[in-house]
């Protein structure tokens, strides 16, 4: 998705709102008309057609086949964006999923290793991901992924990946790499053990044990080796750290968080220590590369992350996923996983609609967020940090309600 989840690979948007958007520059603008659904299925089949997709495969996926009124509501609610990012955290890296984790790994501890060590990736990394996707194969999702998917496509502000993952899923029954009863999973289209959309799995899904089949449904040995060589494909390298929680010096310019990235040996000299073990040289490879992340703002802790955060970041491109994927690989594998600095868990996060509030009191300040849609993406992070810097403000992007309280204070 998210990948998995990848959920999702991608960050997905608002719900479709219809008619006209009033711009507070300019005009209102008029969105495109929602077409007919039947119309638009109908159009839709022959695009798929023209891809090489049989008509008794369309048949078969489409019957009865009508949009999903949840999946709209569900985009603007997923977890990772929805929570303060302590509460995301208190659950995907809860005791229960730690234990749980450590019994799976002890279970395929042989398997697990293996893997890791053909495909470059930590093992504990792989179970981790497992357990965040899918508690280990236990909730692997109950959706109809064509519907879910379709109703993607049909309408909204993610139909250009709906399209995409929708082919992808009728290119996966029209090769009989699984059949239409197995097309079950997330509300997202994410789908097996460690939830791949289906771009993902006709990219990356591996036959490890040989069968012919790119089973990520009911074979662990593929579920595994996929996994290891989605990470690996996107750049994770073993035996490297994919973030070291660290302490800022007093003063510290927090416009160089998240984008700024720069040599371990750099940070340090400017009086970047980790928080578990002081200094950093000495203890992490100085050559080390890595950008300096704020998931809670500058009242919340620190975190400095490198190539493997981000390989974990193509999965699901939420830094909560990544974050809650790195500490509870390192809780199963008993090397850590605890945050020590507190979490600002008395700043609550912003709703839906208080997202779009915090966009507009940006743009109203002339401070250019992009759309007024509740996504708090690099556009309006960036607004959000030039704001910060014309009052004197640590500039470190991060809304809150505290934050969207003094923006509309004045």
């Amino acid at each position: 998705m998210r990948n998995g989840s990848q959920f999702l690979l991608v960050i997905l948007s608002a719900l479709f709102i219809g008619g006209v958007i009033a711009s507070p520059v300019g005009p209102p603008v008029a969105q495109a008309q929602v077409p007919d659904f039947d119309g638009w299925l109908a159009s839709f089949r022959a695009e798929a057609r023209a891809n090489g997709i049989s008509e008794p495969v369309l048949d078969a996926a489409f019957a009865g086949i009508v949009p999903e009124q949840r999946v709209y509501e569900l985009l603007d609610n997923q977890p990772e964006f929805a929570r303060g990012i302590w509460d995301y955290l208190d659950s995907a890296v809860s005791q229960h999923r730690v234990t749980t984790g450590r019994e799976k790994f002890a279970a395929h501890s042989a398997l697990l290793t293996k893997i890791g060590g053909e495909y470059g990736v930590d093992p504990s990394v792989i179970a981790a991901i497992w357990g965040l996707e899918t508690a280990y194969g236990a909730v692997m999702g109950s959706h109809d992924v064509i519907r879910v998917l379709t109703s993607l496509a049909y309408k909204g502000r993610r139909t250009s990946f709906g399209r995409t993952q929708l082919l992808g899923v009728l290119k996966i029954l029209q090769n009989e790499y699984a059949t239409r009863s197995q097309m079950q999973g997330s509300w997202a289209g994410a789908m097996g053990h460690t939830q791949f959309i289906p771009t993902t799995y006709l990219a990356y899904a591996v036959d490890y044990n040989g069968d012919g089949r790119r089973d990520i449904w009911t074979s662990l040995d593929d579920v595994f080796a996929s996994t290891a060589n989605y990470l690996a494909a996107s750049g994770y390298q073993y035996q490297s750290p994919a973030a070291i929680e660290v302490i800022l010096p007093d003063g510290f310019d927090y416009a160089l968080t998240n984008n700024a990235e720069r040599p371990l040996v750099m940070w340090a000299s400017s009086g970047i220590v980790a928080a578990n073990t002081g200094p950093m040289i000495g203890n992490y490879d100085p050559n080390l590369r890595g950008r300096i992340i704020v998931p809670a703002g500058a009242n919340g802790p620190a975190f400095m992350v490198f190539k493997n955060f981000d390989a974990i970041l193509k999965y699901n491109r939420a830094t909560s996923y990544a974050l809650a994927v790195t500490l509870l690989s390192q809780k199963i594998a008993g090397t850590g996983g605890n945050v020590i600095q507190p979490w600002p868990r008395d700043d609550a996060p912003l709703t839906l609609s208080q997202r779009k509030q915090l966009q507009q009191a940006l743009r109203d300040k002339g401070f250019d967020p992009g759309p007024v849609d509740g996504v708090i993406g690099r556009g309006t992070r960036a607004a959000l940090r030039q704001w910060q810097l014309s009052l004197g403000l640590p500039a470190d992007g991060y809304a809150s309600l505290s934050v969207l309280q003094r923006l509309l204070a004045g």
